[in-house]
Parts: C-alpha cells; sequence; structure tokens
C-alpha cells in the first residue's frame, strides 16, 4: 500500500512513518518544514517539500506520488497558543485540511486517517472518556480537529471516502531513533527531561489544588510506538466502515507523578516550583479505549509511564539538542 503522510517530519508522524515503513508500506512524506525536522524524515520515504494552503500543490503531490491512503499530521497544534491565535487555527488547520480531502476526492484516494485530539473534550460528564462522550472543544485547536471530522462524515456520505478518527490523549515517549523536538516546547515530559539534562532549571506545576489525588493534574500518557500501531490498525479496517477511538492507556497519572517517575528514571534531583492554575485545565482527562481494543485488537506494548519515560529519556540523551536543526 501507498500511504502519503501530511506532517511526516514532526514528532508522531515521523515515528508513523518509522513504523509503516516497518511494516513493508511505500510511504511519501509532505511536509512544508515550519515545524518539522528534516532529520526526522524517514530516510525509505519519498519527500516533497510543499503545503497544504496551496491546493495546486497538493494536486501535484497527489498526481506524483499515487497515494491508496492519507495519514493527516500536519497541523498547528499548540492549545495555548490557539486561545491567542484563533484565527491561525481556525483558518490554517481547517482550510488545509479542506484542500486535502478535496485534492483526494478530486484524485480518487479513499482512505484517510485524520490525527484528532482529546482537546475535544473539555467538560468530559463521564471519566474515562468514551467515544459517545458530548464534544466541547476546549480550544480554537480542539474546534479546528472537530470540523475537520465533521468534514469527513460529509465527504464519506457524499463521496463515499472512508476514514478513521484517532483523538489522541497524551502521546509522549520515543523510538530509537525519533522523538520529541518542539519549538517551543509544551509538553510535561520532554520538559522535565530538560531539567534532568541542565536545560532548565526547574519544572512548573501549574496548580495543586485540583481534586485529584495529590493536588495535580492527572492526564493519560500514550507511548507514540502504541500510537502508531493505532494507526496502522485503523488503516486496514476501513474496509470494514468508517471508525472513531479515543487512544489512551486508561491509566491516569498526575503531574507529580511524572516528576517523581523521570527522578527515579533519570537519577536526576528534578526541581519543582509550584505556579498557579492555567486558564481551562480539566483535573482529570482519561480515555476509555476499549473500543480499538475491542475491534482492532490493539494492544499497547508500553503501558507502563516508567516505560514509556524510559524510550523518552533514552532519545533525549542521545540527542540533547533534539535534531539540532
Amino acid at each position: 500500500m501507498k500511504v502519503l503522510v501530511t506532517g511526516g517530519a514532526g514528532y508522531i508522524g515521523s515515528i508513523v512513518t518509522e513504523v509503516l515503513v516497518g511494516s513493508g508500506a511505500t510511504v511519501g512524506v509532505l511536509d512544508d518544514f515550519s515545524m518539522g525536522h528534516r532529520a526526522a524524515v524517514h530516510p525509505d520515504a519519498q519527500l516533497f517539500e510543499a503545503t497544504l494552503a496551496n491546493r495546486a500543490a497538493v494536486d501535484d503531490v497527489m498526481a506524483r506520488f499515487a497515494p491508496d491512503a492519507v495519514m493527516h499530521f500536519a497541523s498547528r497544534s499548540l492549545v495555548g497558543e490557539s486561545m491567542a491565535k484563533p484565527f491561525a487555527y481556525l483558518g490554517d488547520n481547517v482550510t488545509c485540511g479542506l484542500n486535502l480531502i478535496m485534492s483526494m476526492v478530486e484524485h480518487n484516494v479513499g482512505r484517510f486517517i485524520l490525527s484528532s485530539t482529546a482537546n475535544l473534550f473539555s467538560e468530559p460528564e463521564t471519566i474515562p472518556i468514551a467515544e459517545d462522550e458530548r464534544i466541547i472543544a476546549g480550544s480554537p485547536y480542539g474546534e479546528s480537529k472537530h470540523i475537520l471530522e465533521r468534514m469527513l462524515a460529509w465527504t464519506s456520505q457524499i463521496h463515499g471516502l472512508r476514514y478513521a478518527a484517532l483523538r489522541y490523549f497524551n502521546a509522549a515517549g520515543a523510538s530509537d531513533t525519533r522523538g520529541e523536538d518542539h519549538t517551543p516546547e509544551t509538553h510535561l515530559i520532554p520538559l522535565v527531561l530538560q531539567v534532568a539534562l541542565g536545560q532548565r532549571d526547574a519544572i512548573t506545576v501549574f496548580g495543586e489544588d485540583y481534586d485529584t489525588r495529590d493536588g495535580t493534574c492527572i492526564r493519560d500518557y500514550i507511548h507514540v510506538i502504541d500510537l502508531a500501531q493505532a494507526h496502522v490498525l485503523a488503516l486496514a479496517a476501513l474496509d470494514g466502515g468508517n471508525r472513531i477511538y479515543n487512544l489512551g492507556n486508561g491509566e491516569g497519572f498526575s503531574v507529580k507523578e511524572v516528576i517523581a517517575t523521570a527522578r527515579e528514571v533519570t537519577g536526576h534531583a528534578i526541581p519543582a516550583t509550584m505556579g498557579e492554575r492555567r486558564a481551562g485545565d480539566p483535573p482529570t482527562l482519561l480515555a476509555d479505549a476499549a473500543k480499538i481494543k475491542r475491534e482492532l485488537s490493539w494492544t499497547p506494548k508500553y503501558p507502563a509511564l516508567k516505560q514509556i519515560l524510559e524510550t523518552a529519556w533514552a532519545w533525549h540523551r542521545a540527542h540533547p539538542n533534539g535534531y539540532g536543526e
């Protein structure tokens, strides 16, 4: 199978590309390198340097590569930034996604995997969060993903496109050769590891008065390789119909527990300072992933927080400056 991966120079996209290549797929990577890294692109993938904002460029890639399926990761993805720049997110993410979907229809590409988000669930009524939980997006970023999910539903109904929307909780960890390198970095685990590397003085904990077991927010961390395997399984399952899955381990860890485990894994003290709550941070976000486990026999290989941190730490020690670009 030929799979076009948009955003294949980014964190998740590059590791999904790695897993796809390992499974025997022929992979094309479309990226404009506004946020991704050339060094993260798999050497066996065919690279197309282009922007999804340019419909003609997208059509050219579709015609030249002629994929059987598309996996879409290219996106503005900073929740906090989306609150400050809502039009950039609602504009770019939606317009670029629409260009991609329209081009697929025109070129008869019939399978689509969307990188969606748990930011659809800012006010969950039930935890763990299942796929039928009410959607109240937590930011313009989350809203942009919800709009894309609705676009896909209509495109499927009218044009027959088969799609899966995979709603990630907190992706973390690394493969042997690829890991997390964002500028700016906003994710807890790489920030904690930067303290262990001596690149930050301390990690700030935003709020310790939540209604949780230790007062700090609880999140569901899923290893990026387990996430990648879910994409491969979902793609293979599209012949059986469209799919929507929440992806997480179903076990939550608090901010303080992540820091404590990082201290154990790295052997460093990792000083922590307490800050005020951040607006919009729910106390607990936890996935109910029973549906994908039941329907696709998906089983995480790295469910333990310590395993996730060990792989991330190994990559960050080997790449203290990220991809060095």
